[in-house]
């Protein structure tokens, strides 16, 4: 048996199984892609429905988004995934929101929270570090608030340790 043939082994003499890594490595890989074709089908279907509502033909909202026909069909059947720039000629075309395209997509999360938050994301003064923190401090507020309210809503006594002892 030659020194490549021979099998390989951990730190600790035993012997590792390169196929069941491998194996593993390529069920990943096949999630993965299922994801990303799934994200694609959805974005397709979304795009479908939208144009269908708005009552566009394939060959208007091409032209309007500045699309190639056969691009727009294949985006709509799944069959590939736009980028960001496709998206947002799309979304023109549409007369809809980008952001609601990329969020289909999976370019963009969606964004949670409200008013606060989407001031606090906006302030073009602070760092996205400054960002992070109000928004991680607000919201540990609004978890403990919420706390409060569901103990003050129950029939339990909250005791409070600064109160005299009757």
């Amino acid at each position: 048996m030659s020194e490549t043939d021979q099998p390989s082994q951990d730190g600790h003499g035993r012997a590792i199984n390169h196929h069941g890594i491998n194996a593993g490595i390529n069920e990943v890989a096949d999630k993965v892609a299922d994801t990303v074709a799934d994200l694609g089908r959805d974005i397709g279907e979304y795009i479908k429905q939208q144009r269908s509502s708005a009552k566009i033909s394939l060959r208007q909202l091409s032209k309007l988004a500045g699309v190639s026909n056969p691009y727009l069909s294949q985006i709509e059947r799944g069959l590939r995934k736009p980028s960001a720039e496709i998206l947002q000629q799309i979304a023109k075309g549409l007369r809809i929101s980008a952001e609601a395209l990329y969020v289909r997509a999976g370019i963009l999360d969606v964004a949670h929270g409200g008013p606060v938050v989407d001031a606090v994301r906006a302030d073009d003064a602070l760092t996205e570090r400054q960002k992070q923190i109000l928004l991680d401090v607000y919201e540990s507020f609004r978890r403990e608030n919420s706390t409060q309210s569901t103990v003050e809503g129950s029939d339990v006594d909250v005791v409070n340790p600064t109160d005299p002892v009757i």
